[in-house]
Order: structure tokens, then sequence, then C-alpha cells
């Protein structure tokens, strides 16, 4: 079976990015985008979704990181979504709830061609070293619009700011990794549309 494999470019005035990943990969990660505790997140992004990923981004961190971190979201989503192609033969839905010490966390996506996004966490802290914490909401709205999917978040508890991010990461590459995996089971585009597209 071929490699499901895309990337996307985006450059504006306040950032450069470059995003390159396979859907069907071993969880390789090689990521830059300035921001040390953003880039810990997406190689735990690239290794619990089995994604081979190549992320470099430039931005104006002079000003903040907000622009960097959502330009980076917008070109995993947009990646995500061509690499996908038709989506058919793929699972389409996943979901996973997972235990990051103390948080707990769950995240359902359906790569079904539209976007929707519910985002519940509260974070103790406005920052996790130098890391601004509303930017994960920032950054998973920025790809589920990107990838036309349905993203939603739900922490049901925590106390640690890291260990909440942490858990979203690890549980939205879980979720997408079972929907955008080949259904054994099925063939063909799954839904009674025949399509799936925007």
């Amino acid at each position: 079976m071929p490699q499901r494999h895309a990337s996307h470019n985006r450059k504006t005035t306040e950032t450069d990015i470059q995003v390159s990943l396979s859907l069907d990969g071993s969880g390789t990660a090689h990521v830059a985008t300035g921001i040390g505790f953003f880039d810990h997140m997406l190689q735990l992004l690239a290794h619990h979704g089995q994604l081979d990923l190549e992320v470099t981004a430039q931005g104006d961190l002079h000003v903040d990181q907000h622009h960097t971190v959502e330009d980076v979201g917008i070109g995993l989503g947009q990646a995500v979504k061509k690499a996908l192609g038709d989506k058919e033969g793929i699972q389409r839905y996943g979901h996973f709830t997972l235990p990051m010490d103390e948080t707990l966390c769950t995240v359902a996506v359906d790569m079904g061609g539209r976007y929707a996004f519910g985002f519940r966490a509260e974070f103790p802290s406005e920052k996790i070293g130098e890391f601004d914490t509303e930017l994960v909401e920032e950054f998973c709205r920025a790809f589920a619009s990107n990838a036309l999917c349905n993203l939603h978040v739900l922490v049901h508890y925590g106390r640690n700011s890291h260990h909440i991010s942490e858990a979203i990461f690890k549980t939205m590459a879980r979720a997408i990794r079972m929907a955008v995996e080949f259904d054994s089971r099925a063939s063909g585009i799954p839904s009674t549309k025949g399509i799936l597209s925007e």
C-alpha cells in the first residue's frame, strides 16, 4: 500500500513554515520551531500518532509565540488533509482517553471533511516556562479548521499545566492515528453519501 504523505509550505510577513508528514510512519520527528516546549509537544504528537513529521518554522518570536504556533497548526492541518486524499478505506472516526499522571483527557475526531471544534481544558498557570498555555487551544483550532475535521478535546481533570498540555497532544495523536488507519472490514468512502469532502 502506498505511503500517504504530503507537505505544506506557508510564508507570510509573520512566519515561514514548512511541514512534511507521512500518515503511515514510525513516529520519527524532526522539529524546529524556535519554541522548545512546542517542539516537545509536536514530537509527542508524531510519536504517539505514528506520524513521520518534519517541521521547520521561523516566526516573529520577538512579538510573541502566537503566530508561529497557529501557523504550524495551519500547516499540519493542510498536510493531513492532502495526505488523506479522498479518504477511501479509512476508519474516519477516532477517540482516545489517556491518563497523564494526575490528568485525564479525552479527544474525539471525525475526519469527515467538515470543521467543528470543542475545547474544554483549564490550565492552572498562564505559562509553561516561556510557553503561553492558551496557545494549546489555538494550535488545536488551527489544525482542525485546516484538516477539515471535527475535533473535540476534553480534559476531565488535572492540576499541572505541563501534564495537561502533554495529555492533550498525546490523546489527540492517538485519536488521529485511529481515524486515519485503514478499516480492514470496510472498503470505499466511509460515508453513506459516497463522498467526504469540504
